[in-house]
């Protein structure tokens, strides 16, 4: 074959290349922009009074936006400060325990052989298909007797049995961590909590960072858990005061409040979210593929 059909060829493929490309980079700024869309809109929503809302769909800010934030800050029935300091407690002590034990949990699993170590896998994911509302009654009965109404530790303490947190650790454990690093630290003479913390949970970083930002945005974003065990007003968490606040009678229902409160609601995550997002993509995929 000639030359020039080989550059003939070339410039196909490269033509190629750039089309699908293009096409490539097309849906990605489309996919992209769908999923900002509903964020822009909750931003513009921040800045409208009610009454524009109501009168239906705006891409162009208004100006209440000041207004909006003296509104929720002023409400005597909205703790908001104090809204976002309990849903940190839950969410952060939810994703700290959940974490940690989560992986140790796994690291045991994935590091002893025992009798009955299939078995303790097996139960653990019979336990992750288990919806929460099914065992709801009775945990609040349990909370009950325990006198444990009205505080904090129903919501963080059941977050050390996170059985999908552990599958995950697991599965990414079997990728990323050669069991020879544990013998060789026990030649070594570390103990196991050492070996642990340590040896295991500086490799299991992204992992960790994945699955803390994934349950710190589900405890941030829990309503049925706490509205069942939070009566109080000043234990109240964002979620149930969000839901308070849509719920007002029609004289009091303000929709750029509880547009505005919603926006606020979501800033710790982003700030969680641009903290962590580092390890992300290295943590999902490590731990997605078992090497």
């Amino acid at each position: 074959m000639s030359s020039n059909t080989y550059d003939v060829a070339g410039q196909r493929n490269q033509t190629i290349l750039l089309v699908r490309r293009i096409i490539a980079y097309t849906v990605l700024i489309v996919l992209t922009i769908l999923s900002l869309f509903p964020f822009i809109i909750l931003i513009i929503n921040s800045t409208r009074s009610h009454y524009d809302i109501m009168q239906g769909f705006s891409l162009i800010p208004g100006t209440t936006f000041g207004q909006n934030l003296t509104n929720v800050l002023k409400n005597e029935q909205l703790p908001i400060f104090r809204g976002m300091l309990n849903s940190f407690i839950v969410a952060g002590g939810s994703a700290l325990l959940s974490v940690y034990f989560s992986t140790f949990t796994a690291y045991g699993i994935h590091v002893y052989d025992f009798r009955l170590k299939k078995f303790a896998f097996t139960f653990i994911m019979i336990i992750m298909m288990v919806p929460t509302q099914v065992s709801a009654l009775g945990f609040i009965k349990l909370m009950r007797s325990f006198n444990m109404l009205d505080t904090f530790w129903p919501l963080v303490i059941p977050s050390i049995a996170a059985p999908a947190v552990f599958f995950f650790m697991k599965q990414y454990m079997e990728s990323s961590l050669p069991l020879e690093i544990v013998e060789a630290a026990r030649i070594d003479g570390c103990n196991e909590f050492r070996i642990f913390n340590e040896i295991i949970l500086p490799i299991m970083k992204p992992a960790i960072a994945v699955q803390a930002i994934f349950t710190f945005v589900t405890g941030w974003n829990n309503y049925f858990t706490p509205a069942l065990i939070l009566s109080k007003k000043n234990m109240k968490t964002l979620p149930i005061l969000i839901a308070e606040l849509r719920s007002a009678d029609f004289l009091k229902f303000d929709m750029g409040q509880v547009y505005f409160l919603i926006m606020l609601s979501i800033l710790p995550v982003i700030v969680v979210y641009l903290c962590l997002s580092k390890f992300i993509i290295r943590g999902v995929t490590l731990g997605s593929v078992k090497g």
